[in-house]
């Protein structure tokens, strides 16, 4: 998945290693891959074996038989057992790769070796009336975890702080022989749902040996950015605030920061380009991003994000628009609060995110207001005469 104008959501997680000091990786896919393994082949291939750096990618269909996928999250480990022991590591980090943050993996592996934790596990500090959303840590003083819960109706706080809650990121350390141990007795386990969250994590809860590491203690930030920054972007409507976030005067969330790169596939394209200076068909962009390959001619672009090789025709305008890698809008266009995917040819004249029962009617429109255009959706919408 595309983010950020030119990243995809997986180059934070990897980035996050990278910069952290992690050369030894290896990325879980599962079915429908092809698009992220090329990503990170075309991205990531600068790892070097002679140095003892890798980048390996180990598909769920390579590695039993070929109905079985991957099926939960501590699965994916499970059936690479081999792989990771051939490794020889001592300690492995299990990180998502669907979130957006810039964290240094290291300060949380610090904190596990100080405490002589079997896991720790990555906490977010979000509102106490927010947590229900989240699987949540209960702790006490030291930071150990006491018990865990898989969204509560009623969160309960972090000590010395009553509004507050601890959430799980799904970020684990473990030592390497503990969790090989854990992982074959959790595949014998017929009632278990292979999920480290699920199933692994509250195990050791109950042993006593979990500690929760807070993600402000090694969240990466600049002088630009006030606060940690983390989101999930599993929805239409947190991808698409996420990066009209990016958007704002100061964004929570810095890309320009230089001492902590977000590393991806740079793809080569020319720079880009805004033609027509008349009145009403002005190339022109505002509090927005454009990335390189876009040319604006004669378009109104406000509040939106354009990804790689975005086309804009005269008198078009975005509003609060996300439009991924090669989509083309023609003349007269309006779009406001939605989502453009790849490779869509908005027709001339349409508008879209100004007429709620209109966008529903041909368009994925979520209850917040937000519209996803796809190019079937335009092909079903054209057939049936619109």
């Amino acid at each position: 998945m595309y983010f950020g104008g030119k990243s995809r959501i997986i180059d934070f997680a990897l980035s996050n290693a990278l910069n952290s000091g992690i050369r030894e990786i290896a990325v879980a896919t599962q079915y429908k891959a092809h698009s992220l393994i090329r990503h990170m082949q075309r991205g990531w291939s600068f790892f070097r074996a002679e140095r003892n750096e890798f980048l390996d990618i180990l598909p769920a269909s390579q590695r039993v038989a070929g109905e079985k996928w991957y099926a939960g999250t501590a699965d994916a480990v499970t059936q690479n057992i081999d792989i990771v022991d051939d490794y020889g590591v001592k300690y492995i980090i299990i990180l998502a790769g669907d979130h957006i943050y810039k964290m240094d993996y290291e300060l949380m592996l610090r904190q596990h070796v100080a405490t002589g934790a079997k896991v720790t596990v990555g906490c977010l500090t979000v509102p106490r009336e927010e947590a229900s959303g989240f699987g949540v840590m209960h702790t006490d003083v030291t930071g150990r975890i006491v018990d865990f819960l898989e969204k509560p109706a009623d969160p309960p706080s972090m000590p010395g702080h009553p509004d507050m809650s601890l959430a799980s990121m799904g970020i684990y350390v473990f030592e390497w022989s503990f969790l090989r141990e854990l992982l074959r007795e959790d595949a014998d386990d017929p009632t278990s749902a292979h999920d480290f969250g699920h199933n692994i994590i509250p195990k050791i809860v109950k042993d006593g040996s979990a500690y929760a590491h807070r993600f402000s203690e090694s969240c990466v930030m600049t002088g630009h950015e006030t606060r940690p920054y983390w989101r999930d972007v599993g929805t239409v409507d947190a991808f698409w605030q996420a990066n009209i976030d990016l958007t704002a005067f100061i964004p929570d969330l810095d890309l320009y920061d230089n001492s902590w790169p977000i590393w991806t596939y740079s793809e080569l394209v020319p720079p880009a380009k805004f033609v027509h200076d008349e009145d009403g068909r002005r190339g022109s962009a505002v509090q927005s991003m454009v990335s390189g390959g876009c040319i604006i001619s004669g378009a109104e672009v406000k509040n939106s994000m354009l990804f790689t090789n975005t086309r804009l025709r005269s008198y078009s305008e975005p509003d609060h628009a996300i439009l991924l890698p090669g989509a083309h809008v023609e003349r007269s266009a309006r779009l406001t609060n939605c989502v453009v995917d790849s490779g869509v040819v908005v027709p001339e004249g349409l508008v879209i995110g100004e007429d709620p029962e209109e966008d529903a009617r041909w368009f994925r429109r979520t209850e917040s207001g937000i519209t996803l255009v796809t190019q079937p959706m335009l092909d079903r919408r054209g057939e049936l005469g619109q």
